[in-house]
């Protein structure tokens, strides 16, 4: 079962997300820029990381940002999970990024 979603989003679509998973139960992790820091999305969710600063380009469209706020998330004991996580994250994106590069240990 899915136990924490990390909403890489603001505004209105990152507040539905996160009403649902209140609903099904499930912990909710913000994404934010420093500008962001007192939104709606990141008072409302369970828990928030900051990303970046105000621009887009170097907060919320910073794949390597996203990926370590998930990093930050996924305690170390649960190393092949962060792995395949960022894998599949990267594979979807279509970002050339590899575990050794992400500097994780399994």
């Amino acid at each position: 079962m899915i136990e924490k979603v990390l909403i890489a989003n603001r505004g209105e679509i990152a507040l539905r997300v996160i009403r649902a998973c209140r609903e099904m139960g499930i912990q909710s992790v913000a994404v934010h820029s420093t500008a962001d820091a007192d939104a709606m999305h990141v008072r409302m969710a369970d828990e928030s990381v900051c990303i970046g600063p105000p621009p887009g380009t170097e907060s919320y469209l910073s794949i390597p940002a996203i990926i370590a706020a998930c990093e930050i998330l996924l305690p170390p004991a649960k190393s092949q999970a962060r792995k395949r996580f960022i894998l599949a994250m990267a594979f979807c994106l279509k970002t050339p990024i590899s575990c050794k590069s992400s500097k994780i240990t399994t």
